[in-house]
């Protein structure tokens, strides 16, 4: 798809993860988004996927604010991002009972770090920082730091928010969209039922059309997480991988021949 980013998370494997990087290059996935609990870890996963030609475009990575030198210690974590070749660093930051003025510094600090590396620090669709559209933008524009922006999920506006929807609390900080996680559901909250992806309610043809046509070109994640309670062979997880990249895959065709 030329310079439009779609990757796929690797856990979106299941408990069949082993046999992620094989699977998307066969079906023609190119990146993907892993996590790192420390600096090490950034060598194991270069080591697994150089046999598939693969490229990384997010980590998952630790984020303490409890502390100032819980944020100097992003540096390393910063420097693996960098070396495996990805431009962000995907985070969720809580505030919880820190002052949201020591989280704000310490965050704009990690954006510091990231910026001198090349890298961008996305924070995740979570509580209580980032948790709906207006939360969200409110959070940017106390921090205010370019190398400091938010991973949309389209799936957690409705787990986490009611009345609303994952088009319209987009459209209110498209401005700061960093990265994208497509994840679906059956639109109610606190509920685990993360289908494949165009068998649940998120509107991802507007999701697509809000992003690109304003020149964000990824990466736009697949994260399928599932339905509780189901159990899935390593036929149909596999499937559910394949048939949601195909779905997305269809949406930007669609919009590239509609230019």
């Amino acid at each position: 798809m030329d310079d439009i980013i779609i990757a796929c998370n690797v856990y979106s494997y299941g408990k069949y993860r082993q046999r992620a990087f094989e699977h998307m290059k066969a079906i023609g996935i190119r990146y993907a988004e892993v996590s790192i609990g420390k600096p090490e870890d950034a060598d194991d996963w270069l080591r697994q996927i150089e046999p598939y030609g693969l490229r990384i475009s997010s980590v998952i990575c630790p984020c303490d604010v409890s502390s100032d030198e819980g944020v100097e210690g992003f540096a390393s974590i910063a420097e693996a991002v960098q070396r495996m070749g990805a431009q962000i660093a995907f985070v969720s930051v809580h505030a919880g009972e820190i002052p949201v003025t020591d989280v704000y510094r310490r965050v704009r600090r990690m954006g510091d770090i990231a910026a001198q590396l090349g890298v961008k620090v996305a924070m995740e669709t979570h509580p209580d920082l980032i948790t709906n559209g207006d939360v969200a933008s409110q959070t940017m524009r106390a921090i205010a730091h370019p190398n400091v922006g938010i991973n949309f999920d389209t799936a957690n506006i409705y787990y986490y928010n009611e009345g609303t929807d994952a088009v319209s609390e987009l459209r209110k900080v498209l401005d700061h969209v960093f990265s994208v996680h497509l994840k679906d559901t059956n639109g109610k909250p606190r509920t685990w039922y993360f289908p494949t992806l165009g068998q649940g309610v998120v509107d991802f043809p507007e999701i697509f059309r809000l992003l690109l046509d304003r020149g964000f070109r990824g990466p736009f994640t697949m994260e399928l997480e599932g339905i509780e309670g189901e159990n899935l062979t390593e036929e149909q997880q596999l499937q559910r991988v394949a048939q949601s990249f195909d779905y997305v895959r269809g949406i930007v065709e669609r919009w590239k021949a509609n230019r």
